[in-house]
C-alpha cells in the first residue's frame, strides 16, 4: 500500500513530468498529445515508475524510445522544477499506459465489433499455469 508521502511525491512528479513532456512535444512533435497517466513511487523513494498515454497510438513506440533515450534529460530538467519539494530526484523508468487500448477492446466486444469468445472460445489468450 501506498504512503501518503508516496502519493504526495507522485503527484508533484505527475503534474511537472506532464509540463516538461508536452513542452517538449511542442518543440518537436506537432500533433503529438503525450499525457502522465500515473507514477508510481517506491517506498524508499528512489524509483518512479512513469505510465504514458500518447496520441496518436501510432506513434507511440517512437515517443517511448524517444522519452527513454532522453530519460537523464528528463530527469534534470524535473530536478529543476521539484528541487524545492524534493531533496532526491527517483530514477524514472517510463512505460506505456495501454488501459485506454484494454477498455476499448471491451467496448468493441461489448457492441459485438470484435467475435465474441464465448462461440469461439480460441480467440482468448491461453491462462499461464503458476
Amino acid at each position: 500500500m501506498e504512503t501518503n508521502r508516496q502519493k504526495k511525491i507522485a503527484g508533484v512528479l505527475q503534474k511537472d513530468l506532464a509540463e516538461v513532456l508536452q513542452h517538449a512535444a511542442q518543440d518537436g512533435m506537432k500533433g503529438v498529445i503525450i499525457s502522465v497517466t500515473k507514477v508510481n513511487v517506491t517506498t524508499d523513494l528512489s524509483q518512479a515508475k512513469v505510465y504514458l498515454s500518447v496520441f496518436p497510438q501510432l506513434k507511440r513506440e517512437i515517443i517511448l524510445k524517444g522519452v527513454k533515450e532522453n530519460a537523464a534529460t528528463i530527469r534534470y530538467e524535473l530536478a529543476k522544477r521539484t528541487r524545492d519539494q524534493l531533496r532526491r530526484m527517483p530514477e524514472l523508468s517510463f512505460y506505456i499506459d495501454d488501459s485506454l487500448d484494454y477498455i476499448e477492446n471491451i467496448d468493441n466486444a461489448l457492441r459485438g465489433k470484435n467475435e465474441n469468445p464465448i462461440t469461439n472460445p480460441d480467440i482468448l489468450d491461453k491462462r499461464q499455469k503458476r
